[in-house]
């Protein structure tokens, strides 16, 4: 659905979990914007600061140097959902719907459309606001890669890069002591990840969400690696990884979050199965937010910064309820309420996935 819409005054907020590229896309979206003649405005802190009013205007001098930082300048969150924001009240903590309130407070200063940078559940309060009547376009973030509609998500490169750093690491450590070492990255739900860090790093064992895996073919390949004179193995897992049969991992549960359920732990349960069945000494590894923080590459500058160009494009056009995309090497734009709540997982006939198992790469079935 697209909707014409005179603009003038744009903002601009980043929401859910940081990845490198977001401050690549503040910078595009307000360059752009003012090369255009439109004022731009910041807001801090995800839609949380769209509730509670913390909203700046934002010049060149705002975005200067920020290209190759990582994180983001505005700030970000993935508690604050508009539609059932936290509040206390006589000392009870209870959720109320503040979504009238937000959209006052953009009128308030004059602000006609936003940029929503985020993943699937900031989607999915961008595409609640556009139906409300707010114009919106979206710009797709997460380490994660699993937002449908697009090819890449920025920040993905970037913490490919740091799980393939930390396989090559891992690679001498366990050659040198004859050790099992099991490297546990994020991805939540999606393997993508670890796919591809995997494939990059050398990985013998490579287990994603979207295979279930069997213990014992771990074990075997393992063994298989040791019969060829191989006394050590690099395994890759997705914290979203589980047994046939068996439950996911999860670390803790937090009241209030975009992402209830957190993941966690997987990598732990497999190495102590790995070191029961197979006599090997055995290490876990969890880089967790190491993936998320530092310098984004530089395929991640160049996606965010065609990210943030073409979201001002889409104002500029009137054309809204979009989320900018990447497909087949060129930004296209996809409806946010096509994609909202759904996700991008690795499925079967994947041609990375085929080649992995081509050159003997164990997936756990």
């Amino acid at each position: 659905m697209c909707t014409k819409h005179q603009v003038k005054t744009i903002a601009v907020l980043t929401g859910g979990g940081d990845a490198p590229g977001l401050n690549a896309v503040i910078r595009a979206v307000v360059r752009t914007a003012l090369g255009k003649g439109l004022a731009v405005w910041g807001i801090k802190n995800g839609f949380g600061g769209m509730v509670e009013n913390q909203m700046f205007a934002m010049t060149d001098e705002s975005v200067a140097g920020i290209l190759p930082r990582g994180g983001t300048i505005l700030g970000t969150t993935n508690r604050d959902n508009p539609f059932n924001f936290q509040t206390v009240k006589d000392g009870q903590v209870i959720y109320e719907n503040k979504s009238e309130q937000a959209l006052e407070n953009l009128r308030q200063a004059g602000i006609d459309a936003l940029v929503v940078i985020g993943g699937d559940g900031t989607l999915k309060i961008a595409s609640e606001f556009y139906e409300m009547g707010l114009p919106v376009v979206a710009v797709p973030k997460t380490i994660d890669n699993d937002i449908p509609g697009t090819e890449r998500t920025f920040g993905f490169d970037t913490a490919v890069g740091v799980a393939t750093d930390a396989l090559d690491r891992l690679h001498t450590t366990a050659e040198s002591h004859h050790r099992v070492m099991v490297l546990e990255v994020m991805g939540r739900y999606a393997g993508w990840i670890a796919l591809h860090a995997g494939m990059a790093g050398g990985a013998d064992c490579i287990l994603i969400p979207e295979i279930p895996f069997v213990t014992e073919s771990v074990i075997a390949k393992i063994r298989e690696r040791q019969q060829h004179g191989r006394q050590f193995s690099l395994i890759v897992i997705a914290e979203g990884a589980f047994p046939q049969g068996g439950e996911l991992s999860v670390a803790r549960i937090v009241e209030g979050s975009h992402e209830k359920i957190r993941l966690g732990g997987i990598g732990e349960k497999l190495t102590r199965e790995i070191e029961k069945l197979t006599g090997v000494e055995s290490r876990c590894t969890v880089l967790g937010h190491v993936q998320r923080g530092g310098t984004p590459t530089a395929f991640d500058r160049i996606l965010s910064t065609r990210y943030g160009v073409a979201a001002v494009d889409c104002m500029i056009d009137g054309t809204f309820g979009n989320m900018v995309a990447l497909q087949k090497n060129q930004i296209i734009r996809v409806p946010i309420a096509d994609i909202a709540g759904k996700a991008h997982n690795v499925t079967a006939d994947n041609e990375l996935l085929k080649a992995g198992r081509a050159i003997g790469i164990c997936f756990g079935d």
